[in-house]
């Protein structure tokens, strides 16, 4: 019997789209090309979801290897990607009415060390029981360490627990660990009828 539901963040609760955070700073193609590479995917990323990087030591490294007209883009990717939050159409919705049913609502991102401080502005997290974040505990999802790390703390058992992540690769690794899950696709209408399908009790919509 699932008696709690564990959420992603970014691609779950709120939209992290790349493209809408480099829209904001209307870069030409060319330069646009260089943000997304030399930002979003870049080792520094990796390094501040890991709690290996601050993000003032990431912008310092990234800056090292885009021209100095682009110093500024960093630095806003990078430290306010936030301004504004953009919410999951439905999931707040949904996060109510399992928290109101009684389940217990759980967090495990990867994010860095500032999402303590954008996380009070996402209007769901009012209804979370406990979150874990990567950066505090020095490791990633899908490593098994951190849902492991997550059912010790909250004192969860795994088959009690379902898990949500918009990367196919961290349903698997909950998978793995025991609990139950599914890969969320961007329809909070699809995602209520696999919680119905676990037994969980949600509305289909």
């Amino acid at each position: 019997m699932i008696r709690n539901v564990i959420f992603d963040m970014g691609g779950v609760l709120i939209r992290f789209d790349r493209g809408i955070f480099l829209d904001r700073l209307k870069p030409d193609e060319a330069d646009r090309k260089l943000l997304t590479d030399q930002v979003f995917l870049s080792v520094e990323w990796a390094r501040m979801d890991r709690g290996s990087m601050t993000e003032e030591e990431a912008v310092r490294s990234i800056c090292q290897r885009v021209p100095e007209r682009l110093h500024g883009a960093v630095e806003t990717l990078v430290m306010h990607w936030d301004e504004p939050l953009l919410p999951v159409d439905g999931m707040y919705e949904l996060i109510r009415e399992l928290k109101e049913a009684g389940y217990g609502i759980y967090l495990l991102s990867n994010a860095s060390l500032r999402q303590h401080a954008y996380w009070p502005r996402i209007g769901a997290s009012r209804f979370f029981d406990g979150c874990l974040i990567s950066a505090d505990e020095k490791v990633v999802k899908p490593q098994p360490e951190i849902y492991r790390l997550l059912l010790e703390r909250f004192g969860l058992r795994p088959e009690e627990c379902f898990f949500i992540d918009d990367v196919p690769a961290n349903v698997e690794g909950a998978l793995f660990c025991g609990l139950h899950g599914a890969v969320f696709h961007g329809s909070t209408a699809q995602l209520r009828q696999a919680l119905r399908s676990a037994g969980i009790l949600v509305a289909v919509q």
